[in-house]
C-alpha cells in the first residue's frame, strides 16, 4: 500500500498550475512552429509568429500565456494500493489549485452561484473526474480550460442512422459556427458514444493527449486525420484572420453505446492548451 500525504499533493499541484499557465509544452511549440512553415496566408504566418513571441514573454517575464487563466479541470486516476493520509483528495486538489493561483498572481475566474455570479475568489472548486484503478500509482492531469472555447464546445445525441456522415457533419458545423471566437489554432477534442455525460468528459479527456498522438484504433485515427484536413479546409484561420491553420490536432475517444444512440461532443481547446500531469 503506497501512502500520499496530502500536503504533497497539494504542493505539486500548486506548482502545476502555475507551470501550465506560464509555459507552452515542447509538443505544442513545435506544431506551431511547423503551421508557420505550411500556413500559405502571409497574415496567417505573422499570427502564428505572434503566438510564439506570446509564449517567449510568457516565459521570461513569469506572466500568463493568456489573461484567461482558466477554470481547473481535474482526471484522477488512482490506484487501489494508494491511501492518501491527513486530508481527502478532492480537498488537496482544491487548496492546491488556491495557493497555485494566490501565489502564481493568476486571475481568479469561478463563480460560485451561475445564476447571482459571486465569485469564489480562490478559482476553485475544481471540476475533478475519477477513475479507480488497480496499482499503487496516483496519476493527476490537470487542465486550465478557458472559456473563450468552451463557450464554443456542443453536444449532440445523433440517431444511429446518421452514422459516420452525421458525426463528421456535427463536428464541422461546430467548428464553422465557433469561427474565430475560439481563439484558434484550437485542439479538437471529440467524444463519441457511452451517454449524454460521458461522451462530454471522454471529449474533454481527448484534450490531454500529446499533440501527435493518434487514437491506437486505425479507423479512429483515420477519422482524426481527415476531420483535421476539413477543419483546415474551412478557411478559418489563425485567430479568424484566414489561412489553413484553424486547427492543430483532432483527438477522438470513444466509448460503447445503447444501441438506440450516438452520442457526440465536440470539446475545443484554444493554442493555448494548458494541461499536465502528477504521478504519483
Amino acid at each position: 500500500m503506497k501512502k500520499i500525504d496530502c500536503e504533497k499533493i497539494i504542493q505539486e499541484v500548486k506548482k502545476l498550475c502555475i507551470h501550465m499557465n506560464l509555459y507552452m509544452e515542447d509538443d505544442l511549440k513545435n506544431v506551431l512552429e511547423q503551421s508557420i512553415k505550411e500556413e500559405d496566408s502571409q497574415l496567417g504566418k505573422e499570427i502564428l509568429k505572434d503566438l510564439i513571441i506570446n509564449q517567449e514573454i510568457a516565459e521570461k517575464e513569469g506572466l500568463p500565456l493568456c489573461q484567461d487563466t482558466g477554470m481547473v479541470v481535474a482526471f484522477v486516476e488512482m490506484g487501489q494500493e494508494v491511501q492518501i493520509l491527513n486530508g481527502g483528495l478532492t480537498e488537496a486538489i482544491n487548496e492546491g489549485v488556491k495557493r497555485g493561483y494566490a501565489d502564481g498572481l493568476l486571475r481568479k475566474s469561478v463563480v460560485g452561484c451561475p445564476i447571482r455570479r459571486n465569485n469564489t475568489g480562490d478559482n476553485t472548486p475544481v471540476v475533478v473526474h475519477y477513475d479507480i484503478v488497480r496499482g499503487n500509482e496516483l496519476k493527476i492531469k490537470l487542465a486550465a480550460k478557458g472559456f473563450g472555447s468552451e463557450n464554443m464546445s456542443s453536444i449532440k445525441m445523433l440517431k444511429p442512422f446518421e452514422g459516420l456522415e452525421g458525426v463528421k457533419n456535427f463536428v464541422l458545423d461546430t467548428i464553422k459556427k465557433a469561427g474565430g471566437n475560439c481563439c484558434p489554432p484550437i485542439i479538437v477534442g471529440v467524444g463519441i458514444g457511452g451517454t449524454f455525460d460521458k461522451s462530454a468528459k471522454i471529449a474533454k479527456k481527448a484534450l490531454l493527449r500529446r499533440l501527435g498522438e493518434k487514437n491506437q484504433d486505425e479507423f479512429i485515427s483515420s477519422m482524426e486525420e481527415e476531420l483535421l484536413k476539413e477543419i483546415n479546409q474551412l478557411g478559418i484561420g489563425p485567430q479568424g484572420f484566414g489561412g489553413k491553420t484553424t486547427a492543430l490536432a483532432v483527438h477522438i475517444e470513444t466509448f460503447p453505446t445503447h444501441i438506440a444512440g450516438l452520442p457526440v461532443a465536440v470539446n475545443i481547446n484554444c493554442h493555448s492548451s494548458r494541461h499536465g500531469e502528477i504521478i504519483f
